[in-house]
């Protein structure tokens, strides 16, 4: 970490080291520590968090990116704003992106020594960004920078477009960037009409994706030169080299896909991402494609642009790639000369092809009428098939140095070849054929809440095999059920893969229903797959009337999905406090003790007070503010006057008070029943 951010944001995502660096941000290896799951954090550059431009655009991010869900696209999970001090003491509010952390490497990584990549591998990572960009643009967001280091490859091989930074809605396009005229992306895998500063559609996407798969192929970008602009020149005005002329392996239909994609015209081009996709993976296969042949691209007629966007390639900076701005009184010279030398080599380009300056029509494209022998087709064949077929015909037999992925090919079979079959060709030509590995990508399938049996029969459709199968507890998927997979549903593997099981165990956890009402224990236990059994009441000093005071089984217990769990509600409290009645007649007395739910002995103790009255309640036994449990029976004690005697009188009452025989003054307790004793 910089050192520069908070080390948590939101309270939830732990910042930890940094793991790339852009123009405008920086991404961190994070932690969520609410899931539980590693992250990447991308949190906008403190020195340009305070410029509204930079806010909005990193905003835009966010959004862009959130709007897309889909496996080849890095998923967005969260976005906001923390509140940062500088070290001048002021606050700035940061903005961040919480994304999908992917492990693997970036495209570029994949080109950096600058070699090609073998034609199957291409075909499959331009594949992947295919289905991405025909998602995105499906719902109306033009990424405006695919390049080799937006591109990620996961562990497994999957592609994962990332880096939605610069992508606006297709129906804002127009307007924002005619009005800014402001180039955004790479230098290298600009279309024309970004390198021009016009307005952007899918197709440019498309264009990009071409350069990509140039740099696939060859090694090597499309155009090269020592400045950005020098670069973006040649996206507007050049016709790149064909493939093969970089790569010998690279077959012509390559050649075909490849140039159409990168067509100066948008019209030309492929007209969305799923047309484009069909026509590679067909070329891949030796099959027909849409695109023109090679030839057709070199006709000066395509690289002829208009003088208006001339200038606003004249007039658009290059974002991605920004030269020192020079001073301010020789920049408008500059833009001048570099305007006039746009406009004089569109009109001498145009010249040399109508012949004004000498130069040539055209080389005609071959014909047909010329070769002597069609290439035979060899698809399906095996190795010795193919070659006596290509030998009987008068070719020579080569193999191609690759086998490539085919679902439909068995493996050792001919896939392909090169030139097509049905191609006229001189006798004695090579013919090159490419042969099937085996199996191609496949995504696996969900199996979720499907039997073992059945989650094996669906798989093994879809090319995978079925490893080994653990288990878990789950409070809903049933017994022996598979709760998921792994890799997990949607990922994109190898076909003949191994995918495993997981599978529930039918068994699930009571949780704690300590101290819950009856209803809520009812409803968590419903989330837990479980039912209520028998419900009881039990007295409880400890827990209110009304809440659960225990349950069999107990919390963290494992029982089958469906089990019941027994209760126990608390009635309340069996305890109460003896009242005090010190100064009550007898009658008050004993009807507080029975407010309280306690009785009164009908013995009681006749003692001599000198300050309450006689006949007056002086205390109980047990004393007042005692604990004892309800229905228990009190004594009372009975003030006899000053200097009174001291007597227990009889659990029997008699009528009136008299005096006792032999003169023995004798007091009497009223028990309730309206006698004295």
């Amino acid at each position: 970490m910089t050192g520069q951010f908070p080390q948590v944001l939101a309270g939830r995502y732990e910042i930890r080291d940094l793991i790339g660096r852009g123009g405008m941000a920086e991404v961190h290896l994070g932690y969520d520590t609410r899931l539980s799951r590693w992250v990447a954090i991308k949190l906008l550059r403190s020195d340009i968090a305070g410029d509204p431009t930079f806010q909005a655009r990193f905003r835009r991010e966010a959004q862009s990116a959130a709007a897309l869900n889909h496996p080849a696209v890095v998923a967005v999970y969260d976005s906001g704003e923390e509140e940062l001090a500088q070290p001048s003491g002021v606050t700035r509010l940061v903005p961040y992106i919480v994304m999908e952390y992917v492990e693997g490497h970036t495209v570029r990584e994949l080109l950096s020594e600058g070699e090609a990549v073998p034609i199957t591998e291409a075909v499959e990572i331009v594949t992947g960004v295919l289905d991405a960009l025909e998602y995105s643009h499906r719902v109306g967001i033009v990424h405006r920078d695919i390049k080799p280091g937006n591109i990620m490859l996961t562990s497994t091989g999957a592609v994962k477009v990332m880096d939605f930074g610069i992508a606006r809605a297709i129906e804002d396009s127009a307007s924002t960037v005619t009005q800014t005229h402001t180039v955004v992306g790479t230098a290298q895998y600009l279309s024309p009409e970004q390198a021009r500063g016009e307005n952007v559609d899918a197709r440019s996407d498309l264009y990009s994706t071409g350069c990509l798969l140039y740099e696939l192929l060859t090694g090597q970008p499309p155009f090269q030169g020592d400045s950005a602009v020098a670069i973006a020149y040649q996206h507007v005005r050049e016709i790149p080299k064909r493939p093969s002329a970089l790569a010998a392996d690279v077959p012509e239909s390559l050649d075909r896909v490849v140039l159409k994609s990168l067509a100066k015209n948008r019209e030309d081009r492929y007209q969305d991402a799923s047309h484009m996709r069909t026509d590679l993976l067909a070329a891949a296969r030796g099959l027909s494609v849409e695109a023109p042949t090679a030839e057709s691209w070199n006709e000066p007629t395509s690289v002829i642009a208009s003088s208006e966007g001339a200038a606003a390639f004249a007039s658009a900076p290059v974002e991605a790639q920004e030269e020192p701005e020079e001073p301010h009184r020789t920049r408008p010279w500059l833009l001048i000369l570099l305007f006039l030398l746009v406009i004089g080599t569109a009109a001498l380009a145009g010249m040399w092809a109508s012949g004004y300056l000498g130069g040539s029509s055209p080389a005609p494209k071959p014909s047909a009428t010329a070769a002597a022998i069609a290439v035979p087709d060899v698809a399906n064949k095996s190795e010795q098939e193919a070659k006596t077929a290509i030998e009987d015909a008068g070719l020579v037999f080569q193999r191609a140095e690759k086998d490539v992925s085919d679902d439909q090919v068995e493996a050792g079979n001919a896939v392909s070849s090169d030139p097509a079959a049905g191609t006229q060709v001189a006798k004695g030509s090579t013919v090159t054929v490419t042969f099937s590995g085996g199996s191609a990508m496949v995504s696996v399938p969900d199996v979720s809440g499907k039997s073992q049996d059945e989650a094996r029969t669906i798989l093994q459709s879809q090319g995978l095999s079925v490893g080994n199968a653990t288990t878990e507890d789950h409070a809903t998927v049933a017994k022996d059920s598979v709760i998921r997979t792994d890799p997990v549903s949607g990922t994109s593997v190898q076909r003949g893969s191994t995918v495993s099981l997981v599978l529930s165990t039918g068994q699930t956890e009571v949780p704690d229903l300590s101290g819950m009402t009856q209803e809520e224990a009812r409803s968590a236990l419903s989330d837990a797959g479980l039912t209520v059994g028998n419900v009881t009441q039990e007295e409880s000093s400890t827990v209110e009337e009304g809440k659960v005071v225990s349950h069999s089984p107990n919390k963290g217990g494992q029982v089958k999905q469906g089990s019941e769990v027994n209760i126990v509600i608390s009635s309340g409290s069996n305890k109460v406090a003896v009242p005090d009645v010190a100064g009550m007649s007898q009658e008050e007395a004993i009807k507080a003790m029975q407010d309280k739910g306690l009785q009164v002995s009908p013995e009681g103790d006749l003692v001599p007070s000198d300050s309450v009255e006689a006949g007056k309640v002086v205390s109980s036994d047990p004393a007042a503010g005692t604990e004892v449990a309800k229905g228990s029976t009190v004594r009372l004690k009975v003030s006899s006057g000053k200097g009174g005697a001291t007597a227990t009188p009889s659990a029997t009452p008699q009528a009136g008070g008299g005096g006792a025989a032999n003169g023995e003054n004798r007091g009497g307790v009223n028990n309730g029943n309206g006698n004295n004793n």
